[in-house]
């Protein structure tokens, strides 16, 4: 049982890699609170709190097939389920032959349930707490770098979600109010910004133009760095990259891995980013001779 919810849970957070969702570098909330079983109350532990966190709605509150049916409302069709995990201690006889004696001890045993936020539900939502809301105030310096981009795509605010959709050429960030630090919401917005000069409209880079590359690989590695280089740069110019530099450098180090520490391919990216950085600053690029 163990093992199978190991597989549960590792096919999950590989699906959510692989759509480029990374749960651990997401500096938004989901919702205004930590996710919670909206029946009993709990809050979720974990890597539960990742797994919840990663989905696209803006409520903290989640429930069964099972509680929904039970508070009068039910599941959409289609809808689709989030697992998590939680671990129940058991006792179990114990019986040692070698010794000739017989006794109890508690185990851990390891299960998961399937759960769905109340947006996936009908029927319930006047059972559903309002959530609560804080005001984060957006960094002046750092929205006019946004306000002043040139060609600058559509940005589109809501659900739980920041990405890059080269096809619509569209940024989806999250709300600002889901955000605790006004900087982290401006250096997610930057790397969103960043892949999206890489549009054939705008500089033609290799990592956007040629489509989605498959998680992990070389061009997508590469195409993160860039991004995540280029928001750093951009953080700079606005003042705010102290507070973002840590999670930045923590980003760049976990694709660097995936690119075998290549010294060579991280000025490569760096000159991309720089590049990436002036265009967004509506600035000409400055040409160095010793970077390709």
């Amino acid at each position: 049982m163990r093992n199978q919810v190991y597989q549960v849970i590792t096919e999950r957070v590989i699906a959510l890699l692989k759509q480029g969702v990374v749960p651990w570098h997401q500096p938004w909330h989901g919702a205004e609170q930590a996710p919670q079983n909206l029946v009993t109350q709990r809050p979720y532990r974990g890597v539960n709190v990742f797994l919840l966190n990663s989905m696209a709605f803006t409520s903290p509150y989640w429930l069964t097939f099972r509680q929904a049916k039970e508070l009068g409302g039910h599941v959409r069709q289609g809808e689709r389920a989030c697992p998590v995990v939680f671990w129940k201690w058991l006792e179990v006889e114990t019986d040692d032959a070698e010794q000739g004696q017989t006794g109890k001890k508690t185990v851990p045993f390891l299960r998961y349930y399937s759960v769905f936020n109340v947006a996936q539900c009908e029927d319930i939502a006047a059972l559903v707490p309002p959530v609560p809301t804080h005001t984060v105030q957006p960094i002046e310096a750092a929205t006019q770098i946004v306000a002043n981009m040139p060609q600058r795509p559509e940005i589109h605010h809501g659900g739980a979600r920041a990405c890059y959709w080269p096809s619509l050429d569209r940024v989806d960030m999250p709300e600002l109010a889901t955000f605790d630090r006004a900087e982290d919401y401006h250096s997610v917005l930057y790397h969103e910004l960043t892949h999206s000069t890489g549009h054939d409209s705008r500089l033609a880079r290799q990592g956007i133009v040629e489509g989605a590359a498959p998680f992990g690989s070389h061009t997508y590695s590469k195409e993160e760095l860039v991004a995540e280089m280029g928001a750093a740069f951009l953080s700079g110019q606005a003042g705010i990259v102290e507070r973002t530099l840590d999670n930045s450098t923590a980003y760049i180090g976990s694709w660097l891995a995936r690119l075998h520490d290549d010294a060579k391919l991280v000025v490569l990216a760096a000159a991309q980013a720089q590049k990436a950085a002036d265009f967004i600053l509506n600035r000409q690029p400055v040409q160095d001779p010793d970077v390709a």
